[in-house]
């Protein structure tokens, strides 16, 4: 077993990528850019926000910073209401010994609340790190590093969990190995199975139950 896991939070730990991106395009669209929730996948996840406000301006003509705390407070509400586990991911988690971080793109806000919602935060204690913490988000390595560091371990003993072509890249760029996961219920509309593997995962899964055996098979 590695020393160190690495979860990537949306679409892996919690199911709220549709929930996002739905979120997201209605607020593009509401500001005059032709953005559909296929959009969303593609061009934006597990991209900070950062990232999204600098390509929405760069590539559709539009500021999407001052809407996005009115985006961050409807997508609070709707998680309140709809925000699930990942099927099996409590599970897997209890399961698997050793020092767990959480490095996502998602501002400490969210991720505390996405946590604290589907009751999955004591599995990472104050092992926690977002985006907003490093110079440069996913595909950079600088999360995966940071988090690393922080657990007091070396990339090469940490291996990462992730279902965004961005976290992959990412993961491979900080020297770790990494597990591409198809868990998430917009893996499909998302196209995700096709996305990541090309970018040659060290495994491929598609259900969290598996999750243990497979980092057992990459020790």
């Amino acid at each position: 077993m590695p020393r160190g896991l690495i979860f990537d939070c949306d679409g892996v730990l919690v199911d709220s990528e549709p929930l996002a991106a739905a979120e997201l395009a209605t607020v593009m669209r509401g500001l005059g850019a032709p953005v559909d929730q296929a959009r969303v996948y593609d061009d934006y996840l597990g991209r900070s926000v950062r990232y999204i406000v600098d390509a929405a301006s760069r590539e559709l003509a539009i500021d999407l910073a001052p809407a996005m705390p009115g985006y961050a407070e409807s997508l609070a509400s709707r998680f309140q209401r709809e925000l699930q586990p990942i099927p099996g991911m409590a599970g897997a988690l209890a399961q698997l010994a050793g020092p767990k971080a959480v490095a996502s793109s998602s501002t400490p806000e969210r991720l505390a609340l996405s946590l604290g919602i589907t009751g999955l935060a004591p599995f990472f204690g104050e092992h926690v790190y977002s985006a907003t913490m490093v110079q440069n988000g996913k595909p950079a390595p600088d999360l995966f590093l940071l988090a690393a560091a922080r657990l007091g371990l070396a990339a090469e003993d940490c291996v990462v969990i992730e279902d965004s072509p961005a976290g992959i890249m990412a993961a491979k760029a900080a020297g770790m190995r990494v597990v591409g996961f198809l868990g998430g219920s917009h893996a499909a509309p998302a196209r995700l199975a096709q996305r990541l593997v090309e970018l040659k995962p060290d495994a491929l899964i598609e259900h969290a139950d598996v999750l243990p055996n497979t980092l057992a098979e990459l020790a």
